[in-house]
């Protein structure tokens, strides 16, 4: 949780008698109205919305119960960063990647686009890969496994496997890929696709 400094104390708590204005007027509320529902007095509703009363929590619970916002709404705490993630592709390989977490450690999202290749290098690294095929079909290779998989399909495996995945066809491959390092896994295994009329 950030900390308020204290110089910004006075500005948050001037903020606070013009917000409650403002969820009462929103509610269509009288002050009457107000003093009736949480038992403060008209007066005193009114010089906390002028800021000529500080705001209490004996106040602000009860107003706060009344207009049914919490707690931090009414003092206005601090925003948080947007959380969106700028998506910016990079080309990998002939791949275009675009990153779906902002940490540098831990689990990792990838959107991935891979185009037909010709090249099945397999490779071993340290880590737990989760792929999630989104359109095309995917190709798969890992160890002794050759599996093809379609849109909705899901595979996870240790990447200490020697392993390789690509589009299966002409057509481009999507997928959503989540890599974790070791000890980091899913709870899904990759598996060669049932054949119809197979139970």
């Amino acid at each position: 949780m950030r900390r308020i400094e204290d110089s910004a104390i006075p500005g948050v708590l001037a903020e606070v008698g013009p917000r409650l204005k403002r969820l009462r007027t929103r509610r269509g509320l009288t002050l009457t109205a107000v003093a009736a529902l949480t038992g403060i007095s008209k007066s005193t509703l009114s010089r906390l919305e002028s800021g000529q009363r500080k705001p209490s929590l004996e106040l602000l619970l009860p107003l706060g119960e009344a207009y049914r916002v919490p707690l931090d709404e009414l003092v206005g705490a601090p925003e948080v960063g947007d959380p969106r993630i700028r998506l910016k592709p990079r080309n990998r390989n002939g791949r275009l990647v675009f990153p779906l977490t902002q940490q540098s450690s831990g689990v990792q999202v990838w959107k991935v686009v891979i185009p037909p290749q010709r090249d099945r290098e397999l490779r071993v690294h340290k880590g737990y890969e989760w792929l999630y095929v989104l359109s095309g079909q995917l190709r798969l290779i890992l160890g002794e496994h050759d599996i093809t998989m379609g849109p909705g399909e899901v595979a996870e495996f240790d990447t200490q496997l020697p392993h390789w995945f690509g589009a299966a066809g002409d057509e481009p491959v999507e997928i959503l890929s989540v890599h974790g390092s070791h000890g980091q896994r899913m709870h899904v295994r990759a598996a060669p696709r049932r054949t119809a009329g197979r139970a």
